[in-house]
């Protein structure tokens, strides 16, 4: 019997089953795709998921197939310089295709030993005090003590669990794929300034092999967005928004998405919880669902594996859902707010030109760019430090820097006094006495997701706090 199945092997799952691993979990990810997708729906990690993959010594993997770029444009394609001095060690957009995320993440999991079985479709499942038991569409069974459903908007796992699903059904649609074109660089650079004057939900981006990205918005919505649309379709469309349809020829994949906006109305029935996209659906405006799910996956790991583990506070599980839930109807408001300001009604394309100017102030562009991001995120801890709950960036130590120290996906002490103790729970959490210019507390406490759990200087006041996160200490 497994610890954990996870089903869904795109990026939400596998980085799960990475996390589950560091704390010795065994995991098995279930995903009914035989061969991982070629469409690429997502472009890019934000700063916020960049010291995700730092924070787990990933991150050079990825600056290897991406690209950096600054961070001004992300909300709702108002173009605004980035702000200056960002909280963060990562003040860019890396743009890299959610194909190499996939891989890197999947890699990375079967590196720390999760085991990923494709072809494999979760048709039922059933749970008592002991465990989940999956049923596959091969007639096969599989067991584990918990499942964490990862399977993407239209997720089985929550529709078997009966978890309510609110929101708005999709009132746009837009075309997207990969082709060539028969026109000069020039002259679809060109055309694309011209037209986006206008129309925001069009655009073509060269992809560097000759192939162009495209997106143009469809004429309707589409009754089952699982069916592709035609390449005929697609070109009618460019013709319809664009006067041409630029010669377009060889397409790799066509996809369409709408602009459906939903959240299950709770994260875990018992021994089964949700992330990624089977908790949350929005419009891709702003780039921020694969990085919701990552950081989704970021935040239950570790406090799954506690449960796991034996040794998880009370409460500690459920507080995936308490903190992740509001972060995620936060990314659904301002994805609303964004696609209100794509309109092409000359009362929203009013309102979009007064959100414009007041971006001019740099605490508004700050403040915009720090949501769409996720570095503004704070979990609510109670009183305390201007620092509690929220991530603490990455900083320069005496030796070496504060997220090399995280890679183990432990908690940490970062300790300037050199006078505290984390006694008793050693086996949880790391003691790291060192100084940085860049911290000016005498010390933090860390959850394995970055966020801190106390600031201070008092010994006792770190023993009242770390059994909260970390449970009892050690006999």
């Amino acid at each position: 019997m497994f610890d954990v199945i996870v089903a869904g092997g795109g990026p939400t799952g596998v980085m799960l089953a990475g996390e589950l691993r560091l704390h010795g979990v065994r995991v098995l990810v279930l995903e009914k795709e035989t061969e991982p997708t070629k469409v690429v729906r997502s472009l890019g990690l934000h700063a916020r998921s960049a010291e995700v993959m730092d924070q787990r010594g990933l991150l050079d993997r990825f600056l290897a197939h991406g690209r950096q770029f600054p961070l001004g444009g992300f909300f709702a394609g108002i173009s605004k310089p980035q702000p200056d001095r960002l909280d963060t060690a990562h003040p860019y957009v890396l743009s890299i295709p959610q194909t190499i995320t996939d891989r890197l993440l999947a890699e990375h999991a079967v590196e720390v030993g999760a085991e990923i079985r494709r072809g494999c479709e979760l048709v039922g499942l059933s749970q008592d005090d002991h465990g989940v038991t999956v049923e596959l569409a091969d007639g096969t069974q599989s067991r584990a003590r918990y499942l964490v459903g990862c399977d993407g908007g239209r997720s089985t796992v929550r529709k078997l669990l009966g978890v309510g699903f609110p929101g708005e059904p999709s009132t746009v649609e837009t075309l997207l794929g990969e082709m060539e074109v028969a026109v000069s660089p020039e002259t679809l650079t060109a055309a694309n300034a011209e037209i986006r004057k206008t129309q925001l939900r069009f655009g073509t981006m060269p992809l560097g092999d000759g192939a162009y990205r495209v997106v143009v918005p469809a004429e309707g919505v589409a009754e089952d967005r699982t069916v592709p649309p035609t390449f005929e379709e697609f070109k009618q469309q460019l013709r319809a928004t664009a006067g041409t349809d630029f010669g377009v020829h060889s397409p790799r994949w066509l996809s369409r998405f709408g602009d459906a906006t939903r959240q299950a109305e709770r994260y875990r029935v018992g021994r089964v919880l949700l992330a990624g996209d089977a908790a949350h659906i929005h419009p891709p405006t702003g780039g921020q669902g694969l990085n919701l799910g990552i950081q989704d996956a970021f935040n239950l790991g570790w406090k799954l594996a506690a449960e796991v583990n034996g040794w998880a506070p009370a409460g500690l599980l459920d507080s995936y859902h308490t903190e992740r839930h509001p972060v995620a109807a936060s990314v659904l408001d301002n994805t609303r707010a964004q696609m209100h300001l794509l309109s092409l009604d000359p009362g929203a394309q009013a309102v979009r030109r007064l959100v414009a100017e007041l971006m001019d102030f740099d605490e508004v562009n700050r403040y915009l760019t720090e949501k769409i991001t996720a570095i503004s995120v704070r979990y609510d801890f109670g009183e305390g430090h201007d620092l509690l709950g929220r991530r603490l960036r990455d900083m320069r130590l005496k030796r070496g820097r504060l997220y090399e120290r995280m890679h183990a996906g432990r908690g940490l002490l970062l300790d300037q006094t050199g006078r505290l103790s984390v006694a008793g729970w050693a086996d949880r959490v790391d003691h790291l006495v060192d100084v940085s210019e860049e911290l000016d507390v005498p010390a933090v406490l860390l959850r394995p997701d970055g966020h801190v759990a106390w600031a201070g200087d008092d010994q006792w006041e770190l023993l009242d706090r770390l059994p909260r996160w970390f449970g009892a200490a050690a006999g």
